[in-house]
């Protein structure tokens, strides 16, 4: 039909021009003028084009609609919105992070997270150790909080065994070493991943250096021990003084800096402020990235404390441990939990304490306090909470910045 379309135009077109070229009247072909062959070419030209098209269309489109619940132009809509979206940075790890991906992925295909790559646990510490690979779990975490959390390829990228030889390792952190072996790094395994899972937004790590996470402890005897390996931090049950990166002069991945700099709104956390959050920030030249963007930064305090790491922590004691490994100013905004409910909280539920009235990071950071807990675990913090109130503070801000310019 789009062939018989073109014939048919090219027709009209050629008997229109033949027509106009004729110095006399439109001498008649037979008994019909020329210029009414040119009308008949063209409408014949137009429909062939309408029907091909629409055929066409059809024919291409079904297979990408196909176990899609909305209807094409609201996906149409859906991706001009998200491709228009706010340029978004999350940084962090853990199980923390992926609340704030899923917030906004439905709002902006912009996102970039910048994920540690310092884990050493479970899975992704065996894998670390017999394949010599960057850590795959949180990678695979945010991997799959950027995907269609619906889709059955997702359920299969968070599927972990639990039986068997293959007992406790996770399909995606398995498919992630392979892809890493087979495409040469695990920066580009990712990509491949992204691809497969058809995400919103990119999955980065913070360095492509294979870096340890140290500490320093203070034990109950008041001793400093220095411990190495992330998933021993916690165990140590002693008082965490500092962390640091072995090596300390792990570079930061190029597209990672340039995500940063490129950002108009940057996340840190939620997460595990020791092992997840400070690792990512800790990777030489993303505090320096952050300060150097013109984007507004948000630190969002995690809502109950961790065991092992921040046991009788209040937001306070969260800042000024950051302050401590990354200095004051990288942040502009404290986003803090002001909501403690019991219902379903469990007696293991410990919630970080509000930051006192009279402290002085009040006066050094914007803070904003409001209900995240998500209702069925309270611990962690609700999407949906999350992007409502991050979206309020942007237009707080897109206000207070109209009022002055028009002033």
């Amino acid at each position: 039909m789009l062939a018989l379309s073109v014939v048919a135009l090219s027709l009209a077109l050629a008997l229109l021009t033949l027509a106009f070229l004729r110095t006399t009247d439109l001498l008649a072909l037979g008994d019909v003028p020329l210029l009414s062959l040119s009308i008949i070419s063209g409408a014949l030209g137009c429909v062939a084009l309408y029907i091909g098209t629409v055929r066409l269309s059809r024919f291409v489109l079904s297979a990408l609609l196909q176990g899609r619940r909305k209807q094409l132009i609201d996906l149409m809509t859906d991706h001009m919105q998200q491709a228009n979206g706010l340029r978004l940075v999350a940084l962090g790890g853990g199980s923390g992070l992926p609340s704030v991906l899923r917030a906004f992925k439905g709002q902006t295909s912009n996102i970039t997270a910048i994920v540690t790559v310092a884990d050493d646990g479970g899975s992704t510490g065996i894998l670390r150790e017999e394949f010599g690979v960057l850590a795959p779990g949180d990678l695979r975490q945010n991997i799959a909080a950027l995907a269609d959390d619906e889709s059955l390829i997702t359920q299969l990228f968070q599927y972990r065994f639990t039986t068997g030889g293959l007992q406790g390792h996770s399909f995606g952190n398995l498919f992630l070493t392979a892809l890493a072996d087979i495409t040469g790094s695990m920066d580009r395994a990712v990509i491949e991943a992204s691809q497969v899972l058809a995400i919103r937004g990119r999955v980065l790590p913070a360095t492509l250096q294979n870096v340890q996470l140290g500490a320093e402890v203070r034990t109950a005897e008041r001793r400093l021990r220095r411990v190495i390996g992330e998933s021993r931090i916690p165990k140590e049950g002693g008082t965490i003084e500092r962390v640091f990166l072995v090596p300390e002069s792990a570079r930061a991945y190029p597209d990672s800096i340039r995500a940063i700099l490129s950002a108009e709104l940057i996340v840190i956390g939620p997460g595990s402020l020791f092992t997840s959050i400070l690792p990512t920030l800790l990777v030489d030249g993303i505090v320096q990235a952050v300060r150097a963007s013109n984007a507004l930064v948000i630190y969002v305090c995690n809502i109950a404390t961790q065991k092992g790491e921040t046991e009788g922590f209040g937001v306070a004691e969260h800042v000024l441990a950051l302050e401590r490994h990354i200095g004051q100013g990288v942040f502009d905004v404290i986003l803090a939990n002001n909501a403690y409910p019991q219902q379903n909280a469990g007696e293991n539920t410990h919630y970080v304490a509000p930051l006192p009235l009279d402290h002085p990071l009040r006066y050094r950071y914007d803070l904003i306090e409001t209900d995240l807990t998500d209702p069925q675990r309270p611990w962690r913090h609700s999407p949906e909470k999350l992007q409502r109130a991050i979206r309020n503070l942007l237009a707080e801000r897109a206000l207070h910045a109209e009022i002055i310019r028009d002033t």
